[in-house]
């Protein structure tokens, strides 16, 4: 018998988290295979990098990028225009109860690791990550 317990703040739920891979790979294999009845969108290529369900599994946040980052805008408007047969083509696969509402996002991810590796970059944080062993969290040499 399954624990009867409530899902805290404390993160997403081992069944969010298999949902929204299972629609990533999906709306991935459906946008790379070209099986959405849109010239515009066919054209594009297009990065699904995560997808995030609500607790209730009624809202997928889709984030995407297409390739180059060039033009998320219009990839974001052919997505949403060509929600309803993205959101069948989830439905065959996962076989829910109710297929969640996409929503589509740009993915800001690489922009995010761009600014760590920035980071790392820096003189004063390489120091820091490197040290040199003799000092403690005060930065005296003692513990």
């Amino acid at each position: 018998m399954a624990k009867n317990r409530s899902h805290t703040s404390e993160g997403p739920s081992q069944r969010q988290l298999r949902v929204g891979e299972l629609i990533r790979r999906t709306l991935s294999d459906v946008l790379m295979r070209g099986q959405i009845h849109d010239p515009d969108l066919n054209r594009m290529s297009i990065t699904v990098g995560e997808v995030r369900t609500t607790a209730d599994l009624s809202i997928a946040t889709v984030h995407v990028l297409p390739l180059g980052g060039k033009n998320p805008e219009a990839a974001i408007k052919a997505l949403a225009r060509n929600k309803g047969e993205l959101r069948r083509a989830v439905g065959k696969v996962t076989k829910l109860k109710t297929t969640p509402d996409l929503r589509f996002v740009i993915d800001q991810t690489f922009d995010q690791l761009d600014e760590t590796r920035r980071l790392f970059a820096d003189e004063r944080v390489r120091r820091d990550i490197e040290g040199d062993g003799a000092g403690g969290p005060d930065g005296d040499g003692d513990e």
